[in-house]
């Protein structure tokens, strides 16, 4: 049996750097040692690759556990074609190895966003979840809400607000939110996960900080309408025909499912898998879920999570998670371990799904 090089890619240099080394963790232990050749390559929060030649699983105060990562030296990796694997060299050792796929276990900027993946497509390089328009179009939360308001699939109402024009006209855009979304209302950063930067704005006084606050994590920003909600998530599957798992509620604790109620307080938020909806509308959101998700160029997977009005049922479509976390208690492979494909099944079909995308993109002319 021939066994297939794996490359767990982790860390980077976004806020969820830690994040990212939880879900590592977990998949680097779920992965099938006896179809696959495991190496662990962590990324520092400069940017730099790190082979990790003996990687261990550590405790952490905040996440419980979290693979480490430690500096091994000047790795470069290449970014042409070669044999279609992707080989890293360690200029101070000599040090090369080469992997068949990628698995990136990485979070937010830098990573999530189409830039790991734009890399992968020059080394024509397999590599597990959306590829490079997927993952920008997923990353940024207005282009997405565009796209999904023009496919008939419903999203809460937003304002984008860019750093230049807040810096020069913070007058009168604080009159159009107030006109036009109102309170209470989100503020979020376009660009980023795990809830980093988001607020919740009750009045007026405390507006203005943190719009200032969300424009330290990206240059354009998104001011959403709140909405007496129950968060309702689904998780996504496949390149060509995408399936959609049964869905789970996510019942936070704070007063939002806020980055602390995520991954710092044990106690943040209650998870109940399957949510508590009837049949006909779990049905309906399923095919919202998976139409969201073709609607946004994905593949291979996406935690597809919506917002389900308390009030009147009705649901919005709220943002599409490329590559969500990945712990073991994570929500997207505990959607699918209760719709019947446990951890490690999961992370084989996701590399095969991988490995079928590349297929099928080599067959692609690239001269004329």
């Amino acid at each position: 049996m021939i066994m297939i090089r794996v490359g767990v890619l982790y860390g980077g240099r976004s806020g969820e750097h830690d994040v990212s080394r939880c879900s590592a963790a977990s998949v680097i232990s779920y992965l099938d040692k006896t179809k696959y050749n495991v190496t662990a390559i962590g990324i520092d929060h400069d940017g730099r690759w790190h082979v990790q030649d003996s990687p261990e699983i550590v405790e952490d105060k905040n996440f419980g556990s979290v693979l480490s990562l430690n500096n091994t030296g000047d790795w470069f990796v290449n970014h042409y074609e070669r044999e279609g694997k992707l080989y890293l060299y360690n200029a101070k050792s000599n040090k090369e190895i080469c992997v068949d796929v990628i698995f990136p276990v990485v979070h937010g900027t830098f990573c999530e966003d189409g830039t790991l993946q734009g890399l992968l497509e020059l080394a024509m390089v397999p590599y597990v979840g959306a590829d490079v328009i997927g993952s920008a179009i997923g990353m940024d939360k207005d282009v997405a809400k565009r796209l999904l308001r023009d496919a008939g699939i419903p999203v809460v109402d937003w304002i984008k607000i860019l750093k230049g024009q807040w810096d020069l006209t913070k007058k009168s855009l604080i009159n159009e939110i107030t006109d036009k979304i109102g309170f209470p209302c989100f503020i979020k950063p376009c660009n980023a996960g795990s809830s980093v930067g988001i607020s919740k704005v009750k009045n007026f006084e405390f507006l203005e900080k943190a719009i200032d606050d969300a424009f330290q994590w990206d240059n354009k920003i998104l001011i959403e309408k709140g909405i007496n909600a129950r968060e309702i998530e689904f998780s996504v599957i496949g390149n060509d025909f995408p399936e959609s798992s049964t869905p789970g509620e996510i019942r936070p604790r704070h007063e939002f499912y806020s980055y602390e109620a995520k991954y710092i307080d044990s106690n943040g938020a209650e998870l109940l898998i399957p949510a508590d909806i009837d049949l006909e509308l779990t049905e309906t959101m399923k095919q919202a879920a998976v139409a969201g998700f073709s609607a946004l160029c994905c593949t291979g997977m996406a935690r597809v999570d919506f917002f389900l009005d308390r009030e009147s049922n009705h649901f919005y479509l709220n943002e599409i998670n490329t590559l969500p976390g990945f712990t073991n208690i994570s929500m997207y492979p505990k959607l699918w371990e209760k719709s019947g494909i446990d951890y490690s099944s999961l992370l084989e079909k996701l590399i095969g799904l991988a490995l079928e995308r590349q297929k099928n993109k080599n067959r692609l002319r690239t001269d004329f």
